[in-house]
């Protein structure tokens, strides 16, 4: 760890993002199933608090997942807040949490994937890889499928 890192830094990911659509566009591609399995995994997703659904993708053998995110729908605030478990049952256990915010004619969308453990080398490694995949494909492709809404 550099001196400029801190243990939080080590705990989460954090991102945000402006798309240039209102908050009522972004919340579809973020809660609507099939929009979601376009930008993220395939899933049995629900926009109600206590549903319990699955992602499912490629399994990533290095460190240790199987392809199954399990998750469950801890908040809802249509086109304001959703806020999900998300766990591979054996050493993740984090929440991925989704902000909108109305900034002039589009969405400040940010993104909070919290509880990974600074000690533990394979969830440093799944928060380098996801948090390369949540700045480099997933913010593109949301904002890509509400352009086409």
């Amino acid at each position: 760890m550099s001196d400029d890192t801190t243990t939080e830094d080590l705990r989460a990911i954090r991102l945000d993002q402006f798309i240039a659509h209102p908050p009522a566009k972004v919340w579809r591609a973020l809660t609507e199933p099939e929009l979601v399995a376009r930008w993220l995994m395939p899933n049995d997703f629900k926009p109600e608090v206590g549903h319990r659904f699955t992602f499912t993708t490629t399994p990533k053998k290095q460190v240790g997942f199987d392809g199954i995110v399990y998750c469950e729908v801890l908040e809802l605030e249509p086109e304001k807040l959703l806020k999900i478990s998300w766990s591979d049952r054996k050493r993740a256990d984090w929440t991925v949490t989704w902000r909108l915010e109305a900034e002039g004619r589009g969405t400040r969308l940010f993104l909070d994937h919290e509880g990974f453990d600074p000690d533990d080398e394979l969830q440093q490694l799944s928060r380098r890889i996801m948090g390369g995949g949540w700045r480099s494909s997933h913010f593109g492709a949301i904002a890509a499928i509400v352009a086409e809404l």
